[in-house]
């Protein structure tokens, strides 16, 4: 019997379950060990609330947990109630799975002032993350400034856009939305260092800001590049390209009694934030780019209203004691997925944080094909040695964590927890999620 345990309970690490139990069949038993009481990381926590559809992905993991050789053991921090040598010790392969959740740090004077946060901590709050439940961001303003042009910018302007009404089938937690009902926001700037053509946002992101129903997408036609260079853009970007150019036609005049604007301001890249306790301008300077497309200041400088700033920059994966770990680029240090004999890592935490969703599951299957080839080669100096197949496994795990008076919470239990969530939604929610571990865990008591 082979013994794995899998750290993180998002896409990536549900995906390489299932990748191991088809490739070992019976003959494995794997362990999927969160710090969290609740399964499904990304999926729960850092897709859209409105984005309902996308989260259907977790009825696929629900069938991988469902099967007796995959269990979930969440409330178990590893690194504090167990360490990653200690799971060593238990199982012939550690996979570490834990994802990219840590914001990349906003590296410009002024970072540190009242309402400026990182996109994770943001979109945490909404998302009913126990991590930032408490962050209370002020939306008592006029003007949020939103660092980035991918889209995750795109969902936390489309969700400060939005109106109540517009959020009927959502999960965003009642905290976020009664907030987000009070907020004033009328002007929402969404700045990138580049230009159009260089963006990371997908038609779909794009194309559901022309459907709001009290804010208008405004695009300045004078940062559109001849429309004949679109032709050499790959296919979806040319199509969120050709948004934008219909987003630029439709002058300000037209765009009805609409409330609020979303403005994309391109070529622009943030120098500075200004306030006194908390953000009231950002500094900005005027890029133009160079022959390799890369962003260069022009010593031209404007200030922005911003009383909020949000940074959607990107992330990266938090380190844990004894796994080596690439500062550089925000995963840990690893040659195709192996870190250390018996240790390996798998997406976000593997690649950094590129690629969608579904992109875990190939590299999922990737991983364990590797795990499976150094099981078959132990012993041979010259490959991923001390795997020997004859560990304990989850046995070992429970011991521990019995010592350590550790009470693990099973896929039973989240079960429980989600049937709690859903019948204490508001009307037309699918669920009104816990933001608490001291609720979740109340509800197994």
């Amino acid at each position: 019997m082979r013994h794995i345990a899998i750290i993180g309970s998002g896409p990536a690490g549900y995906y390489t379950a299932e990748a191991a139990q088809k490739k070992f069949g019976d003959d494995v038993m794997v362990d999927i060990i969160d710090r969290l009481p609740v399964p499904y990381g990304l999926i729960r926590f850092g897709v859209a609330p409105d984005h309902q559809s996308i989260k259907g992905v977790s009825r696929r993991y629900e069938a991988t947990a469902l099967s007796e050789n995959v269990r979930f053991v969440g409330n178990v921090s590893v690194g504090k109630d167990v360490s990653i040598s200690e799971l060593q010790s238990c199982y012939d392969a550690v996979i570490l799975a834990t994802g990219a959740p840590n914001d990349r740090p906003l590296d410009i004077k002024g970072a540190d002032l009242g309402n400026v946060y990182g996109s994770a901590a943001f979109v945490g709050w909404y998302n009913g993350h126990p991590d930032f439940a408490e962050l209370k961001p002020n939306l008592d303003v006029r003007n949020v400034v939103i660092i980035g042009n991918g889209n995750v910018a795109l969902d936390v302007a489309r969700i400060l856009a939005k109106t109540t009404k517009e959020f009927e089938g959502a999960d965003i937690v009642d905290h976020a939305l009664s907030a987000l009902s009070l907020s004033k926001i009328e002007n929402i700037t969404i700045l990138g260092r580049r230009g159009p053509h260089q963006i990371a946002m997908t038609p779909k992101e794009l194309g559901e800001l022309s459907k709001l129903e009290n804010a208008a997408p405004v695009v300045d036609m004078r940062d559109l590049p001849d429309i004949g260079e679109d032709a050499l853009l790959e296919p979806g970007i040319r199509k969120s390209v050709t948004h934008l150019r219909d987003f630029a036609a439709v002058p300000q005049s037209l765009m009805g009694d609409k409330d609020k604007r979303i403005f994309f301001d391109f070529f622009a890249s943030p120098v500075e934030i200004i306030g006194d306790g908390a953000a009231k301008k950002i500094k900005v300077e005027k890029t133009m780019l160079d022959h390799q497309l890369r962003s260069n200041g022009t010593g031209e400088f404007y200030d922005i209203d911003a009383d909020l700033i949000i940074s959607c920059i990107g992330y990266q994966t938090p380190p844990i004691d004894e796994v080596p770990y690439e500062h550089g680029r925000g995963r840990f240090a690893n040659v195709d997925g192996r870190i250390l004999p018996g240790l390996y890592c798998v997406g976000w935490a593997r690649r950094g944080p590129s690629g969608t969703i579904g992109t875990n599951r190939p590299d999922g299957f990737a991983i364990v094909d590797i795990v499976a080839e150094d099981l078959s080669q132990n012993g041979n100096a010259n490959t991923n040695a001390n795997i020997s197949g004859q560990k304990k496994g989850r046995a070992a795990l429970d011991e521990i964590l019995s010592q350590r008076q550790v009470k693990a919470v099973t896929f039973r239990d989240w079960k429980k927890i989600e049937q709690a969530e859903i019948a204490r939604a508001r009307e037309g929610a699918p669920r009104e999620k816990f933001a608490t571990i001291e609720e979740m865990v109340a509800i197994l008591e």
